[in-house]
């Protein structure tokens, strides 16, 4: 039996799993990440992955981009103001003395869709996640595409709306200023309601409120235009989503699927099916095992 480790830095939590070679997590471990301190957040996965004495194929790396996957570098991420311009892959492969392959969380997300999630039995795999941001990736027969650039499917600044709302580096209209989990909110409390997160704006849309609905409406309805776009340009055979929003916002995913039927050429409607990720919160670091398995071989 050979083993990876799938690795999950988010901008709230680290998480890590020792993966083996039929995809089950062997162990996993998580702490708080450190947002500002790309060093000391690297100091604890290698302290964390050294206790794990197994035969280890390498290290893959879930990450939220924008990325430069050619050279293993954190770019621009939001949510991780201290980590700019930050040699992931180098330092981590340093303190490990493994193999260490970055890559952006959403692209992992799709990779593990498309090995063991709803996709395996598909060669053409398009995955969004819907949660504090919104990311994209698609994967064509068990490979990710990245595009002549490494860049391909960073849909978050993709326009959707002229003069729309945004956020942070988003772009106003931006698809992630308009669906995410952090654009609904952040609409609703420029709007006077009392809420800490979109399902508290789905309940509220529920109970009639007006600009609930609207709010709720407009991400439903952006986001079925950004996929019917995807799948014009790309014909994949399914589309999944993930995410917060997606997975815990009963209905999401069907009213964006019915959406989407309508939006597509007349030849799709039906083919492509909209459907919910399986894989949960355990996406991003079985992906990172699978190209951690991918590139040893």
């Amino acid at each position: 039996m050979t083993y990876a480790i799938g690795i999950d830095i988010g901008g709230t939590n680290t998480r890590i799993a020792l993966i083996d070679n039929e995809y089950n997590i062997v162990q996993r471990i998580q702490f708080t990440s450190d947002p500002n301190n790309p060093d000391e957040n690297i100091k604890k996965i290698a302290e964390k992955v050294n206790e794990f004495n197994k035969d280890i194929s390498g290290i893959g790396v879930s990450c939220p981009g924008p990325l430069d996957l050619i050279n293993g570098v954190v770019l621009e991420t939001p949510n991780l103001p201290g980590w700019w311009n930050y040699p992931v892959s180098k330092k981590l492969s340093e303190a490990c003395n493994l193999p260490v392959y970055l890559e952006n969380d959403a692209n992992l997300a799709a990779l593990a869709e498309a090995v063991v999630g709803e996709g395996k039995n598909y060669r053409y795999v398009q995955f969004l996640t819907i949660s504090t941001g919104l990311g994209s990736g698609q994967v064509i027969d068990k490979k990710i595409y990245i595009g002549a650039h490494g860049y391909a499917h960073e849909i978050a600044n993709m326009i959707m709306w002229k003069d729309g709302p945004s956020h942070g580096s988003i772009m106003p209209g931006g698809i992630e200023a308009i669906s995410s989990g952090t654009a609904i909110t952040t609409r609703a409390k420029k709007a006077g309601l009392n809420v800490n997160h979109a399902g508290n704006v789905n309940d509220l849309a529920k109970q009639g409120n007006q600009f609930a609905i609207e709010i709720m409406n407009d991400a439903k309805e952006y986001l079925a235009n950004c996929i019917a776009s995807l799948i014009g340009i790309t014909d994949p055979e399914i589309v999944i989503l993930g995410g917060s929003v997606a997975l815990k916002i009963d209905g999401f995913t069907k009213e964006v699927n019915d959406l989407v039927q309508t939006k597509v050429h007349s030849n799709l409607k039906g083919l492509i099916p909209v459907v919910n990720s399986t894989l949960s919160e355990d996406s991003g670091l079985l992906g990172a095992a699978c190209l951690a398995f991918e590139k040893a071989q």
